[in-house]
């Protein structure tokens, strides 16, 4: 008798195939162990390798449905395959910005840059170096202390030497039941569990937060109070309070994701709850994703264990995106590259609103990405891989819940990467899409 895995395999290649194209629901876990001979039990062993692999989606009440693929780029163990328009990586990039930046980096040449970018660089780096980050990621009344202040290779292995620092492997960090997905690979990396904690409007509950960690202490938590992603929520000053309350309270460290904040001037977490607080950046997309670094800045009694987390980890910044980046800050191009990309990103959105009125769409007008919640009769995996058909590729909200099966019936778009006029050709492309009717797509 084959065991769950083998038979997630055979399944696996069913869904690379076509032979199960996206959106196509899987029979009821009884019936599968009935087709294949073998125990429920079983049975659900295999339905839930084929969640944690990303392939299907399971949607209580409903089923287990195939999914649209993370990216039209590569499904499952299939060929590449072309793109038309990318709604799903969020990547702001000006048409004008290699330009702007070519004398910067060209300053970096002259004044002998290059050969300290060739060499070894330490998590603080150095002192010069962590004064011209903390005065740029200075912001609204808050000013990072520069001895607080380390680097990474970017804003995903600041998070991940964040975690590794706060937590063992089978200890808890709490994240927002809706969240970035990548922060749920490095917990699964570091073998940290990760607890959803409930959100509302105003993005993560304080209640919900004090229930998880009277359920069982967490070690830290992790949180986007700033143009959250997927859901694109901003807290006001009052739950920001709120949240620090509940920190200083129980010895919860939060970690602040401020990876959208250079659009919204909004006061960090990390100046109301400094002690509790572990603020992590990076110039991703301010920047380029090709030319970026990462910031953490930490309470003092917490910069150690951070700093061999990142040498350990392997997530230390490269000489040369540090040297160019910090150039960049100092002579105030990444500035003026920052107020273009929010004139960008407000030109965008109003496109957006223009394309898609009528429908159910949540959005911050600062922000480069939104949430749109799908009319009745379609299924969020099915207006992906029907997007997908169409040269679009957008990311369903089951990509980003933590516990499967609880997802809403919505899609993120990432407003950033296309140009104004392909954004706007294919939005009313997907406004055409959620306005169709057809029997094939409705759910039973």
């Amino acid at each position: 008798m084959p065991d769950y895995r083998t038979l997630a395999d055979t399944v696996a290649s069913e869904i690379a195939s076509g032979q199960l194209p996206p959106g196509i629901r899987l029979p009821p876990q009884r019936e599968f162990a009935f087709q294949h001979g073998i125990a429920v039990s079983t049975a659900t062993r295999v339905y839930a390798e084929l969640v944690r692999r990303g392939l299907v989606s399971g949607e209580v009440g409903r089923g287990t449905y195939v999914r649209a693929p993370m990216s039209p780029r590569a499904a499952a163990f299939a060929e590449p395959r072309a793109i038309g328009v990318d709604l799903e990586l969020n990547y702001p990039l000006l048409p004008q910005q290699g330009a702007e930046m070519a004398e910067s980096l060209a300053a970096v040449l002259r004044q002998g840059g290059l050969d300290e970018a060739f060499r070894p660089v330490g998590t603080a780096a150095i002192s010069a170096a962590r004064e011209i980050a903390a005065k740029f990621l200075t912001t609204n009344g808050w000013a990072p202390n520069p001895d607080a202040l380390l680097f990474t290779g970017g804003g995903r292995q600041a998070v991940a030497a964040s975690f590794s620092a706060l937590a063992r492997a089978g200890e808890r960090i709490g994240v927002e039941a809706m969240t970035y997905p990548a922060v749920m690979g490095i917990a699964a990396r570091l073998g940290i569990d990760v607890v959803p904690v409930a959100l509302d409007n105003e993005g993560l509950r304080p209640d919900a937060l004090l229930d998880a960690h009277r359920a069982a202490p967490l070690k830290a938590v992790y949180v986007q109070p700033t143009l959250h992603n997927p859901l694109g929520t901003t807290m006001g000053q009052a739950r920001r309070r709120e949240i620090a309350t509940v920190l200083e309270e129980t010895g919860i460290i939060a970690v602040e994701d401020r990876i959208y904040s250079f659009l919204a001037d909004e006061e960090p977490l990390a100046s109301l709850a400094p002690e509790n607080t572990i603020l992590v950046d990076s110039l991703s997309k301010r920047l380029a994703p090709g030319l970026t670094i990462g910031f953490v800045v930490a309470p003092f009694h917490l910069i150690d264990r951070i700093a061999g987390a990142i040498r350990s980890g392997g997530w230390s910044a490269a000489g040369l995106p540090l040297s160019a980046s910090l150039q960049l800050m100092a002579d105030g191009t990444l500035s003026r590259l920052v107020v273009a990309k929010r004139t960008d990103a407000a030109e965008r959105q109003e496109i957006a609103r223009d394309a898609l009125a009528g429908l159910d769409v949540k959005a911050d007008r600062r922000a480069y990405h939104l949430w749109l919640k799908l009319p009745e009769g379609w299924r969020a995996d099915a207006y992906a891989a029907a997007a997908a058909r169409e040269g679009i590729a957008i990311t369903p909200a089951s990509a980003f819940a933590v516990t499967p099966g609880h997802a809403p019936n919505a899609v993120r778009l990432a407003l950033a990467p296309p140009s104004q006029e392909e954004l706007a050709r294919a939005l009313r492309t997907l406004r055409r899409l959620a306005d169709m009717q057809q029997r094939e797509h409705r759910v039973e």
